[in-house]
């Protein structure tokens, strides 16, 4: 058995190592990057299973958020390769039109994280449910405020303003929580609420949180709850804040990445709702497993669209209505 790691930079072509896995048996991971800790667990999870299952594996990474060529790249090369099951978590939705040509190809296509809008691009979404990952944070914010909710300024940190899946459901999900309406589900910052000061790109980046946050405190320097895509992002956020001489802003985040739980017990983080992506990942090399026995696809949790990896909040300081776990269970737990 053979397992690879190649990180894809820009939009080269990098073939398939020679001696490569027959397509059998052959998995590809293609992550966003492979910097960010959670994309790093999610491919010790993969590669262990395979290992486990004696499959061959190939793990891709592209070099920034946001950013498709390099995994069209990579899609393009494992179907070439007739790998039998592709995992991905896709940069974005112009990955869609060369995901289906690989499930034309006969390819098995998960999606890890962040579904595809094209419901046609992928097989199934193993993932933690965003949306609820979100209503958690935002319920958290909103009672730990109390009746200072109803003047609340937030700042919003999301990955890009590419409408990405993961980016709004989470993004959506805090909102509801909070209280504030949402009138288009599907598109950030479609809310007219005066208590949201703004949304940033942040790249889910530290070094693009911190200019993203120093672009809302110009905006208004009164903020104090700020919600963020991921824990780089709500790193970046406290060192923007840290430097601006701001103290006692609610972060609130979604990961709960060691780290990330590192920073709840710390006090950076007030709360993060904790994903599970070695399990998402394993879940999907299984998955590939069963199908290149017999034909078997994945089905969705009952009740969703999608394999649901499960989510808790970790916080050191619950409020009555919002379940949670405290950061010493976090880290117990965390990246499981």
């Amino acid at each position: 058995m053979k397992l690879k790691t190649t990180a894809l930079l820009g939009a080269a072509a990098l073939a398939l190592a020679s001696g490569a896995a027959s397509a059998a048996d052959l998995t590809c991971l293609i992550t966003k990057n492979n910097t960010n800790p959670f994309f790093v667990k999610m491919k010790e999870g993969a590669e262990a299973k395979a290992t486990e299952l004696g499959m061959d594996f190939q793990a891709f990474a592209g070099v920034t958020d946001g950013d498709a060529a390099p995994q069209i790249t990579a899609i393009e090369n494992c179907t070439a390769a007739g790998a039998k099951g592709i995992l991905i978590t896709p940069s974005n939705d112009s990955v869609g039109p060369v995901l289906k040509k690989a499930r034309e190809a006969g390819i098995l296509v998960i999606a890890l994280d962040t579904p595809l809008a094209d419901k046609d691009a992928q097989d199934m979404t193993f993932a933690t449910d965003n949306f609820q990952a979100g209503i958690l944070i935002g319920q958290w914010a909103a009672a730990t405020l109390g009746d200072a909710a109803a003047s609340a300024k937030i700042g919003m940190l999301d990955i890009n303003k590419d409408n990405i899946s993961v980016d709004v459901q989470r993004d959506t999900g805090f909102l509801k929580g909070f209280g504030i309406e949402v009138p288009d589900l599907a598109v950030l910052a479609s809310e007219t609420d005066a208590r949201v000061i703004g949304h940033e790109a942040s790249q889910a980046s530290v070094e693009g949180a911190v200019t993203a946050m120093e672009n809302l405190l110009a905006k208004d320097p009164d903020i104090n709850v700020v919600y963020t895509i991921n824990e780089p992002a709500a790193e970046g956020a406290a060192q923007a804040l840290k430097k601006a001489g701001k103290e006692g802003v609610l972060i609130v985040s979604v990961d709960g990445g060691c780290p990330g739980v590192a920073n709840v017990k710390a006090g950076l983080i007030g709360a993060t709702s904790q994903q599970y992506p070695l399990l998402m990942a394993s879940k999907g090399v299984e998955a590939i497993a069963a199908y290149a026995k017999d034909g078997t696809k994945p089905a969705a949790t009952d009740g969703l669209t999608f394999f649901n990896t499960g989510v808790n909040l970790v916080t050191d300081k619950p409020v009555a209505g919002v379940e949670s776990i405290d950061s010493t269970k976090g880290t117990e737990l965390c990246w499981g």
